[in-house]
């Protein structure tokens, strides 16, 4: 089985972006993840993203939808709303009008960041080291709601989140699940009945929450949020955790191959029929539980690979200077895993999610040197002589695998 790395150092305790929005990783994790909210001071957050970062994206970063949406009264805004031509060399219609999303903040709609994970390098950095943390993708979304506003009605979200608030303040009202742990194909609007009818008890909790303050909830956990008397600024931190499903999931994609699954049904059979099924219905069981049985780690590793290490991106590289950096690499050069890139190493390849990068089998001490996670200097790396140890780093420079120390 090839090993599993996940590009970049391990994270520096001191440093640790879990530790910064929970404290303890150990005692979050055995009281409330995936268990219950948590509400607690962090300090400030404004070194991620604040008002004048907002304006920023707004005005000068040529934000395009879907990166922005905007809500007022519990509906979506119109993308036609606040979006146009963004001029001449530039002939696209959907770029963020910074004058139209004016008039939206005047009539009290709050903006949606979406993807800021993507386009803003404080996020970038910070949802990388989290999601290492985590073990899961992250994604950043921010919302600005002007006093006295809320963007959208209760609502349960189908993966946990971290609230941080930023500027302002924002009275949240959380309830308990009407659906516990929902799966990402279960979204609130299919229990909208529930979720109004539970909205009108008693909440699990009442609060304003301040600048430097963080709110957990795990997926299921019926929310709102208002701001109160001033304009509110919070960032989101979506935590799209796998499921016990994602794996009966990949076991249905095993279970596929097998010839006994695929088989037809009679002519006429009716489906809908109790009677008609019940037959096929246990023949087409105890099939899947032999493919089922049969299923082995790997296999399903394999299987759930695709999804698992495409959900976060990994960290940005430069491309002009990366280039430059290859071109005139030398033995005294340092590099490092590309932070967050996602592989598995074999006998003489490298797995990506994407391709196979392969190299001789006599590199792989080398490789699993230069993948370990720390920086490495080129003309320390083992069983090469120099000239191969130029060509091999060179050719993972120019695949992103690694990148300068």
């Amino acid at each position: 089985m090839p090993d599993l790395l996940d590009g970049g150092a391990a994270p520096d305790p001191d440093r640790s972006a879990l530790r910064r929005c929970v404290g303890d990783p150990a005692e979050f994790e055995r009281t409330h993840w995936g268990r219950q909210p948590l509400l607690r001071r962090t300090g400030r957050h404004d070194d991620l993203l604040d008002l004048a970062a907002v304006d920023e994206l707004l005005s000068e970063r040529g934000l395009r939808t879907p990166f922005l949406r905007i809500a007022k009264a519990g509906s979506v805004v119109p993308a036609k709303s606040f979006t146009g031509g963004a001029g001449l060399g530039a002939e696209v219609s959907d770029q963020i009008r910074d004058d139209r999303v004016l008039e939206q903040l005047a009539a009290g709609a709050t903006l949606i960041f979406q993807g800021l994970h993507r386009v803003w390098p404080p996020l970038q950095s910070f949802c990388l080291d989290l999601s290492r943390e985590l073990g899961c993708a992250v994604q950043a979304n921010a919302y600005l709601t002007p006093a006295g506003n809320q963007g959208f009605a209760t609502h349960y979200d189908t993966h946990d989140v971290f609230v941080l608030q930023v500027a302002g303040v924002k009275r949240w009202q959380v309830h308990e699940p009407v659906h516990p742990d929902p799966l990402e194909r279960q979204p609130w609007g299919g229990r909208a009945d529930e979720v109004a009818a539970s909205a009108t008890g008693a909440p699990y909790l009442d609060h304003v929450l301040e600048e430097g303050e963080l709110l957990y909830l795990p997926r299921g956990w019926l929310h709102a949020a208002a701001a109160v008397d001033r304009t509110s600024l919070h960032l989101t931190l979506g935590l799209r955790r796998p499921t016990r499903y994602s794996i009966v999931e990949a076991l249905l994609g095993l279970a596929a191959e097998d010839p006994q699954l695929r088989a037809g049904l009679p002519i006429g059979l009716d489906l809908s029929d109790p009677v008609a099924l019940a037959p096929h219905l246990s023949a087409t069981v105890s099939a899947l539980q032999d493919a089922v049985a049969k299923a082995d780690a790997d296999d399903v590793a394999r299987r759930l690979r695709p999804g698992q290490w495409t959900a976060h991106r990994p960290g940005p590289i430069r491309p002009v200077a990366q280039a430059a950096f290859a071109d005139a690499l030398t033995a005294d050069s340092r590099v490092r895993p590309r932070p967050g890139l996602r592989l598995a190493i074999g006998q003489g390849r490298i797995e990506l999610d994407d391709r196979t990068v392969g190299y001789p089998a006599e590199c792989d001490p080398a490789v699993k040197a230069l993948l370990s996670g720390a920086a490495v200097r080129v003309g320390d790396l083992p069983g090469l002589d120099e000239q191969s140890q130029l060509v091999l780093v060179r050719r993972l420079l120019r695949e992103a695998v690694v990148v300068p120390a």
